[in-house]
């Protein structure tokens, strides 16, 4: 896509979609990597009442200095207002316990939204393109979703809009060679540690050697997918009008208001998924103890739990009092604790490559488990052997000596087989659990920030 073309293909995509109009104020957020600065030019070279706001997450060192540089400079040949902010990201990561990318899309939004607060920006316009929403779209497929994960990247949710989503990596490159754009790319982007980087590096350009028309094929599969999605919405808002009672902090799905002609689990899901944040494979659960009739059992998602009441389904927050105790089977797959997911992968122990692995993966010596597995958050009293150790220590002293903030001691889980704790989750598993030369079977588990 030459230079016109691209430039008539943002503005069409802009009206088709009525993202803005030339007489609002707008926020571009710009990284200073290629995709942002082109949208810088674009949308600057169009008459489009552009300001920038600009993010330091003093994640790389000078690079990331570097980068506030080049975009200021940029700024001002441009004539174009620049904020910039620098942002302590490891230090609120330690604060609160989230992963660095929550973190960084937390502070980074909270900053856009309080700058249109201030100065009356009309919409918040990132630069994802064609090719950032086919990877979301194998990233979801990959870790299992719903339609809704299936269907990309939005084009526009509430003030935030994204304008270049037509437009490709490659149309985007070709028109920053051609018209001399500076911009600077993340080393970490050619990283292949990171799913996105595997499925941009290694598995879409296999895709393209099969069908070379294949990035416009997906574009129409995940129009018509968010077409779909959308349909799926409407619906279930109506269902939600009927079978959702909202009784003080309870939410109460009373299911014999759900139509039969509806299949009822992907009913239950929708309404589960798209409020409250619970994932498939604990809604799936859910559904089977509804159908048994049980209602024993607690699931959760993030923030709410769900259970089951004479037939009915309740949801609401999680308290600080909530053990937050869920089963672990041995066919289970993955398991959900406060802000993370654990990924449970049996294996033998030939296939272990490397014994020395992170604070977030455990190796457990399978025959030592006694199934199900409980996992819970600590308590106070809660006591094991430490990896490398032969005495006790009770888990709230390992965290005072790993100075653990309140906030991350709140979020703290356990594994526990029988009465024994098994992994202190992220931190260090238990001497009497570890594996040795006598192993055979090893449980693997991964712990991934959400």
């Amino acid at each position: 896509m030459h230079t016109e073309a691209l430039i008539r293909g943002i503005e069409e995509y802009i009206s088709r979609h009525s993202l803005f109009s030339k007489e609002d104020n707008i926020l571009l957020t710009v990284s200073g990597g290629v995709d942002s600065m082109v949208m810088l030019s674009l949308l600057s070279r169009l008459g489009y009442r552009v300001a920038v706001a600009h993010c330091n997450f003093k994640l790389r060192g000078a690079e990331s200095d570097e980068d506030t540089e080049m975009v200021k400079r940029e700024c001002d040949y441009l004539g174009v207002r620049c904020h910039c902010k620098d942002f302590d990201t490891v230090g609120e990561m330690e604060r609160t316990g989230d992963s660095m990318e929550m973190t960084a899309r937390r502070l980074r939004y909270e900053w856009f939204y309080a700058l249109c607060e201030e100065f009356g920006y009309k919409a918040i316009v990132v630069a994802h393109h064609a090719d950032d929403s086919i990877e979301t779209f194998f990233i979801n497929l990959l870790r299992g979703t719903g339609l809704r994960g299936l269907t990309g990247i939005s084009g526009q949710y509430g003030s935030v809009v994204r304008p270049l989503l037509f437009a490709t990596r490659k149309d985007i490159l070709e028109y920053a060679v051609h018209n001399h754009i500076p911009y600077r790319e993340d080393s970490s982007n050619r990283s292949t540690k990171y799913l996105r980087n595997k499925i941009r590096l290694g598995l879409l350009p296999m895709i393209r050697e099969i069908n070379s028309k294949f990035t416009p094929l997906m574009r129409g599969n995940l129009y018509r997918l968010e077409s779909a999605q959308q349909l799926i919405d409407a619906s279930i808002a109506r269902i939600r009008e009927r079978a959702v009672h909202h009784e003080g902090d309870i939410d109460r799905i009373v299911v014999e208001e759900i139509d039969p002609i509806y299949p009822r689990d992907f009913v239950i899901y929708e309404l589960l998924n798209s409020t409250y944040g619970f994932k498939g494979d604990v809604v799936e659960n859910l559904c089977r103890a509804l159908r048994e009739g049980s209602s024993a059992k607690r699931f959760y998602s993030r923030e709410w739990v769900a259970y089951i009441e004479r037939g009915e389904i309740l949801v609401t927050r999680i308290s600080e009092e909530d053990n937050c105790e869920v089963e672990v089977l041995p066919s289970d797959m993955r398991s959900y604790c406060g802000n993370s997911v654990l990924y449970y992968e049996h294996t033998d122990i030939d296939l272990i490559d490397e014994y020395k692995v992170s604070s977030d993966t455990a190796l457990i010596d399978e025959a030592k488990l006694h199934y199900p597995l409980h996992l819970r958050r600590w308590r106070e009293g809660d006591s094991f052997i430490p990896f490398g150790m032969e005495g006790h220590k009770k888990v709230g002293d390992l965290l005072t000596d790993m100075k653990v903030s309140h906030i991350e001691r709140m979020r703290q889980f356990v594994l526990v087989s029988g009465e024994e704790i098994v992994w202190v989750v992220g931190r260090r598993i238990d001497e009497r659990f570890r594996i040795n030369d006598k192993t055979e079977q090893v449980l693997k588990i991964t712990k991934n920030t959400l």
